[in-house]
């Protein structure tokens, strides 16, 4: 049975060394007071046991029993309650939660590297918090005071889960068509009537009450988008003092049977006249939403790295053991039948391939942590809106970079297996079910790369986009930074992709579309640069205090450079070929 461990050493040197965060911390006053590295530590040790020895154990037992639907009740795997009582104990669903309402107010930093974790330990298992989290995030941004103070602590408490219901069965990226509808009651409340589908945790066993956050049309609404309100619907009613009351007009009318992720509960949730209350202003629910979307977006990214850590970690060790076939040099285990297998060139080329994207995207989740941080808790207004830009930038390319790369690195973890990856026994073939979800879920990647390109680059005119390469040549250009010039020259490439996609937009609309996917993973290899050359960087003033560790980074980061940032010019070259190929087969030919 595969083992999963937390790379702590690995998130402490991004944490620490790289991006210095107890220094950040430190001159940030909302978080000076309680957070400092051995805070961090300690929290990061502790989440290693929790996913480690509790929540890992279940992934495959999970996935082999699956959720349970029976008469409109979800019952989720065996073991799967008993772990979440333990699991809440800790605080956990409130890692990074406003301590106002009971949150344990840590850094987002911190909340990314144990992200990784949960979702390296059980992607299944982490959905369930991961809801409620984001769906704190919405209601402390927008909600009312009155309905912050019912519905937060126990959430926080993990005693009550969060739901985000946005799709329809007619309507998915395109929500301004949703039928869902909202009527105003004579004591301020609304009775919500619809249907929404591919509803996560919609219904479980593991919390007492699941807060809904629905989105829904009010009478006589705008069409499209801008008709959209936000509503909070809780599955059991609350009454006056706290306490759970009736059940609400809430059902689940199913629950999903899917290709990986089958213990999470995706559920058909139907709202028959169910209450519910407003959040936020009425027709601008959506704006509300994003608040959530946009943090399932970066959480669910991390789902695809933290998979291709679990992956890479059972193919290191698989590599190391298989014995198959003699290195191509002589034999290196003379006394052996044969090497083991990580003497092959091609099973190294797997191996640093994954080892090299998921180290490097770890860097860059920490980064955007980083970002988040500064937008939340800055007291500087002009860092506070550089972060806030950077994060608009940069959460898209996190959730769709990831998870295609994620995708890739199981793929390869089972690929090092050979046969036996294709087996269950080995927990290969699960990993790429369970990661192949994230690059459709919370928007799919072809949509994030759609709002990278043409929201987030070309409608400002490449504002935020020179915002961040400026970052990336206020490092290379310093005196001894390794990979200056291939950092420059990747960073150029960028920047004239990235003009060129601008002028050819204004005369032609299909580019945008034609080269978003394209331009989004030309975007990611170059980000990834940047964070290897600062891990070098900090690798090579420090190789000495353990040279086993940073001389590993060292050469990973030669890799990168040598063998994966290349990749760039056949993606220039893809984009320059423009969208003219794509139009020409009539529909009916395809």
């Amino acid at each position: 049975m595969p083992e999963f461990n937390a790379p702590l050493r690995d998130m402490r040197f991004v944490l620490h060394e790289v991006f210095e965060a107890p220094a950040l911390w430190a001159r940030l006053p909302a978080l000076a007071d309680h957070v400092d590295a051995d805070t961090a530590d300690a929290i990061l040790e502790e989440a290693a046991k929790v996913t480690g020895q509790l929540i890992a154990p279940l992934n495959r037992s999970g996935d082999e029993e699956g959720a349970h639907w029976l008469a409109g009740q979800v019952t989720t795997p065996e073991g799967f309650k008993s772990a979440y009582n333990t699991y809440i104990e800790g605080g956990w669903v409130g890692l990074s939660g406003n301590p106002e309402f009971g949150g344990l107010g840590m850094p987002k930093m911190l909340a990314v590297q144990f992200e990784e974790m949960l979702y390296g330990a059980n992607s299944s298992f982490a959905l369930y918090s991961a809801l409620t989290s984001g769906a704190c995030l919405a209601i402390d941004a927008h909600a009312s005071e009155p309905l912050k103070s019912r519905y937060l602590p126990p959430m926080y408490e993990g005693r009550w889960a969060g739901s985000m219901c946005l799709t329809e069965a007619h309507s998915g990226t395109d929500l301004g068509i949703i039928r869902t509808r909202a009527e105003p009651q004579s004591d301020g409340s609304f009775s919500l009537t619809g249907s929404k589908i591919f509803i996560t945790g919609g219904d479980q066993d593991l919390t007492a009450n699941i807060i809904h956050l629905v989105l829904a049309k009010l009478p006589d609404a705008p069409a499209g988008p801008r008709g959209i309100s936000l509503f909070l619907v809780p599955k059991v009613l609350v009454n006056d003092d706290g306490s759970l009351g009736q059940g609400n007009a809430v059902s689940c009318g199913s629950i999903e049977h899917k290709m990986g992720i089958k213990a999470s509960a995706t559920c058909v949730i139907n709202f028959d006249g169910a209450q519910g209350w407003l959040i936020g202003e009425a027709n601008k629910g959506l704006a509300a939403m994003f608040t959530m979307m946009n943090y399932e977006r970066l959480s669910i990214g991390i789902q695809g790295i933290g998979c291709a850590e679990a992956s890479y970690q059972n193919a290191r060790t698989y590599a190391r053991e298989r014995l198959q076939s003699r290195a191509p040099t002589g034999a290196v285990a003379p006394e052996k039948i044969a090497d083991p297998i990580i003497v092959h060139p091609d099973v190294r080329r797997m191996l640093l391939s994954m080892k090299a994207m998921t180290e490097g995207g770890r860097a860059f989740a920490s980064y955007v942590g980083q970002q988040l941080d500064l937008a939340k808790f800055s007291t500087e207004p002009q860092e506070q809106q550089q972060a806030t830009a950077l994060v608009a930038l940069l959460t898209p390319v996190a959730k769709a970079f990831f998870t295609d790369t994620g995708f890739d690195s199981c793929v390869l973890g089972q690929q090092v297996f050979g046969g036996h990856g294709y087996i269950r026994e080995w927990g290969q073939e699960q990993l790429v079910r369970d990661v192949r979800i994230a690059q459709i879920y919370e928007g799919t990647n072809g949509i994030q790369a759609l709002d990278l390109l043409g929201r987030k680059v070309i409608a400002n005119g490449g504002a935020s986009l020179r915002l961040f390469t400026t970052h990336i040549r206020d490092f290379a250009t310093r005196p001894g930074k390794p990979y200056a010039s291939e950092l420059l020259d990747a960073v150029q490439r960028l920047e004239d992709v990235s003009d060129w996609l601008q002028a050819r937009a204004r005369a032609n609309p299909n580019e945008t579309g034609a080269a978003c996917v394209e331009y989004l993973h030309l975007f990611g290899y170059v980000a990834y640069a940047w964070l290897w050359a600062r891990m070098a960087d900090v690798a090579q003033r420090s190789r000495s205090t353990d040279p086993g560790f940073y001389d590993t980074k060292l050469a990973t980061a030669q890799f990168y450079f040598s063998r994966l940032l290349p990749r760039t010019l056949s993606l220039e070259q893809g984009i320059r070929a423009g969208s003219e190929s794509l139009f020409q087969i009539d529909a009916a030919h395809f």
